[in-house]
């Protein structure tokens, strides 16, 4: 594993120097990123700013979805920037033209065809992602029109303004995104999500420690949230770096030994959540949509106070519902990107088999029996970690940022980001061998 070899081997501080291409990689993602935190600071016209920050503190300050979304969008949502979107609809489009790929028969033909059939996809999920963010930018510019108090101050032309604007915001990301992916250090979607998370990090750390200064928290509740932080994150980090390894022989593999020739061993790798942070998603994208809808129509019938009242987070039923939505996500996810039958049949034809097993359809039943296992544990993780939040919340009062999807979020592109660099270092050495192989010759 790349991570484990960059904590267990010395990387000299004169090896990073020499490695200007991954210097120069380092420098465009910061300055992308730089250029992101400015977007965010961008308002849309016709909005008073004064307003907008009476109906963030009102309506985005919670742990509800729209807390998580504004979380995610870096506090763009709050401030009602050209980036209030984020890349919000651009991930919904390539989740749902993956799923796609499994229903479609063209799609999934398209996939098998190499760089040309994803440059295909990625063109639709493209399409998808203008037809997504022109829908929730029109929904929120209606909201904003038709909110008591409203801040919008240039009337039915505000629409007109504000589609184009956030449409906009939102194809820049994903542009720059792609940009920050072959230029930088690779992962450029999940690094701007991951910049706005932890930009809002301090001001959350800051909130709990200016309550329990304050009086409003012991100073016992204090030190136990920041304690459970800290319990989260490295539980979070143990997890998602667990594999299960399940041997595979190659006999064609022969390695010459004294004693003779063994079979040389390697390993699949599977992990516990192979689904990602996908699951969580998807459920609080479904838990939101009444919610949406409910408040669309407005919240003076019973009814639609009623709906909006029961999906509010921090109900039983709400995480009874949750933790059913992230397990039936988690199946459904793990099943479309890893396939038993398939990897069966490709271990076969390149002559590997699992000691015990036979190969084909018996070694399918048996990667599919360790998978199901796997992601029961998985999803009841995921379903723990989400939750964390709203039992800090039940408890002390607080808004937890170190729970849920964020965190998720965080360590995973961390862990991911540290192997990119890694692999960048060890392609400027085997590049410096070579180079000093070929003068010798």
């Amino acid at each position: 594993m790349a991570l484990d070899s960059f904590f267990s081997q010395k990387i000299s501080s004169e090896t990073f120097s020499k490695a200007s291409d991954l210097k120069d990689r380092i420098i465009f993602t910061l300055l992308a990123l730089f250029v992101y935190r400015i977007g965010t600071y961008i308002p849309l016209p016709g909005l008073d700013p004064a307003i907008i920050e009476d109906l963030a503190k009102k309506y985005l300050s919670g742990s509800g979805f729209l807390g998580m979304f504004n979380m995610f969008s870096g506090g763009a949502l709050s401030r009602m920037t050209v980036f209030a979107l984020n890349l919000m609809p651009y991930i919904s489009a390539s989740i749902v033209i993956q799923l796609m790929t499994v229903i479609s028969p063209q799609l999934e033909a398209l996939k098998k065809e190499g760089a040309v059939g994803r440059q295909k996809i990625n063109q639709y999920t493209r399409y998808l992602t203008i037809f997504v963010c022109s829908f929730h930018a029109y929904a929120i510019s209606l909201w904003l029109m038709n909110i008591p108090n409203s801040p919008v101050v240039i009337g039915k032309l505000f629409p007109v303004i504000a589609v184009p604007s956030l449409v906009c915001g939102t194809m820049f990301l994903v542009w720059l995104g792609e940009q920050m992916t072959s230029r930088g250090v690779g992962n450029g979607s999940s690094l701007l999500i991951f910049a706005g998370i932890v930009a809002n990090m301090p001001a959350s750390i800051a909130n709990i420690i200016e309550l329990g200064r304050a009086g409003a928290l012991s100073l016992m509740s204090v030190v136990v949230i920041f304690a459970i932080a800290v319990a989260v994150i490295v539980f979070v980090v143990y997890i998602e770096r667990a594999q299960r390894r399940v041997a595979i022989n190659y006999p064609q593999r022969q390695a010459m030994m004294q004693q003779g020739k063994v079979l040389d061993v390697n390993h699949l790798p599977l992990k516990i959540n192979s689904a990602g942070v996908i699951p969580p998603i998807f459920a609080y994208s479904l838990m939101s949509l009444p919610v949406v809808l409910a408040s669309s129509f407005g919240t003076e019938s019973e009814i639609a106070s009623g709906i909006v009242s029961f999906f509010t987070r921090g109900g039983v039923l709400y995480s009874l519902v949750l933790v059913f939505l992230i397990m039936f996500f988690s199946f459904f996810y793990t099943a479309v990107v890893f396939n038993p039958t398939e990897t069966a049949d490709n271990l076969k034809k390149a002559g590997g088999f699992i000691p015990g097993v036979r190969p084909g359809q018996a070694t399918a039943e048996y990667l599919d029996y360790i998978l199901t296992r796997l992601t029961v544990v998985g999803a009841l993780y995921m379903s723990f970690v989400c939750l964390i939040p709203d039992m800090i919340n039940a408890k002390f009062g607080v808004h937890f940022i170190f729970g849920g999807t964020g965190i998720l979020i965080i360590v995973g592109v961390t862990i991911d980001t540290i192997s990119q660099i890694y692999t960048h270092i060890l392609s400027h050495q085997y590049r410096g061998v070579l180079k000093k192989a070929g003068r010798k010759k």
